[in-house]
């Protein structure tokens, strides 16, 4: 009888010992951490061209017409050879052809024909910018019949004339003044400094107030600012010594004219060009 308790002890601690094994743990099953895919950066508009030349890449603070004065180019041809839907909003980054596409030549756009609104002072940015009305121009005599559109000759034969006679209040500074500022009294006129045709009126750049922008060649454009009103409409020929403004002092502290002759874009000393006084 006790052999067959002694027996039942050791079949029961036989059985308390399995139970209390542990069980093999479940086999470990690496997993790599999920990562989200790269978001890919939006491709602006002209990528492709970035750095080549007759191309510009827009830069903080870029507007249509100062790209155009910048590179010699009337706005409106910037806007045709782009395919621009609305010239009031471009894009930092974004790459702009700034000379005709090939086999075509920059032809400015009738004013009857033109349905694209001059662009505001809307500057470059990431999203729309907020576009300021234009100085509105009040109506002016029409140019003389026989005014010729600017020349394409693209030459340097450009007979310049001083805007107005008064004193140089201050003179070209590549750095600090691509100009001449000119001192006279309010309301007094401004003329053509050439013939050529008006690619810009209004107050749409920061800095130059009610300013005109005439296109006399390929290479020269000349820039009258800080107006008090403007008496020509963009697309108008003009003759050389035509009254196109009279002086004011819009978005400055005085009452003057800075005048501009840019050189294919480039700001250049106006004095190496005009008569002496």
């Amino acid at each position: 009888m006790k052999q067959v308790r002694w027996l039942a002890c050791i079949a029961l601690a036989a059985l308390a010992a399995c139970s209390s094994r542990p069980r093999d743990p479940a086999p470990v099953e690496e997993r790599a951490l999920s990562r989200p895919a790269p978001v890919s950066q939006r491709v602006l508009p002209g990528a492709e061209n970035a750095g080549k030349p007759g191309f510009y890449t827009v830069k903080p603070g870029d507007t249509l017409v100062r790209i155009g004065m910048d590179t010699g180019q009337n706005w409106r041809d910037l806007v045709r050879w782009n395919s621009l839907d609305n010239p009031d909003r471009i894009e930092i980054g974004q790459v702009l052809r700034v000379t005709p596409p090939e086999g075509a030549a920059p032809r400015p756009m009738p004013a009857q024909a033109a349905t694209t609104a001059a662009p505001a002072s809307a500057t470059a940015s990431a999203a729309a910018s907020e576009p300021r009305a234009a100085a509105s121009a009040p109506a002016a005599s029409p140019a003389p019949a026989a005014a010729p559109a600017a020349s394409d000759a693209g030459d340097e034969a450009v007979a310049f004339q001083w805007p107005l006679r008064g004193p140089v209040l201050a003179g070209f500074d590549e750095a600090k003044n691509k100009g001449l500022d000119l001192g006279g009294k309010l309301g007094d006129p401004v003329h053509a400094a050439a013939d050529g045709k008006v690619v810009y009126a209004g107050s749409g750049l920061r800095g130059y107030g009610n300013l005109i922008i005439l296109k006399h060649n390929n290479t020269f454009l000349t820039a009258n600012a800080h107006n008090q009103s403007l008496l020509v409409k963009e697309d108008q020929n003009v003759r050389k010594g035509q009254k196109i403004a009279e002086m004011g002092n819009s978005d400055t502290d005085q009452v003057k004219l800075h005048f501009e002759i840019r050189r294919q874009g480039k700001p250049v000393d106006p004095l190496r060009y005009l008569p002496p006084q």
